[in-house]
């Protein structure tokens, strides 16, 4: 059976200034947690994994570990600043980190594997940058002009219509950039 691969970040569940800092389309708490819940599932399946990048919940942590176990998906955590709850129930994630360097196999990169570097912050150069690695990044909840020339995306739902984003839309997505490798040779 395939699995899957999505990525996501930012959903401050219980977080109610969130709706107005971020300017986001809910009328309450109880209908952003709703709908961010029913959006997360309509695309993520039991088996799927998810990469979650930082700030899950600033709710308390039985409130937090409620929302988590309503979210399909094996989770993994990279922490952001609001993780006190979800580091309360580490047992809903595969595994917590700080930052992780990950290997998609697609037959259409070079060497059969993708390396997409995970960090909750964005950054404007990471391991790997001038030879083709992706890095994916929430924290600014779409804050940050995207930069066409980086391959570097924020993957927070308040970029992708409260949706996580699957590989297959961030290749499309990267393949649009206009970045080229920096020693490249040149003609």
């Amino acid at each position: 059976m395939k699995t899957n691969i999505f990525f996501t970040a930012d959903h401050h569940f219980g977080h109610a200034n969130i709706i107005k800092f971020s300017e986001r389309p809910f009328e309450s708490i109880e209908q952003m947690n709703e709908e961010l819940i029913k959006r997360w599932n309509e695309k993520i399946g039991k088996d799927d994994t998810v990469y979650h990048l930082g700030d899950v919940s600033l709710g308390k942590p039985d409130f937090t570990k409620e929302i988590l176990n309503q979210l399909n998906g094996k989770i993994h955590l990279i922490k952001g600043n609001h993780e006190y709850a979800a580091l309360r129930v580490p047992d809903r994630f595969e595994w917590i980190k700080d930052y992780h360097e990950l290997y998609v196999e697609d037959e259409d990169v070079n060497l059969g594997k993708q390396k997409i570097t995970l960090l909750h912050y964005a950054m404007r150069t990471w391991n790997g940058s001038h030879h083709g690695t992706w890095q994916l990044y929430g924290h600014s909840h779409g804050t940050l002009p995207d930069d066409e020339l980086s391959l570097s995306i924020d993957v927070g739902v308040d970029c992708h219509n409260f949706y996580p984003v699957s590989y297959a839309e961030i290749k499309e997505i990267m393949k649009r950039k206009r970045w080229t490798p920096p020693f490249a040779p040149r003609d």
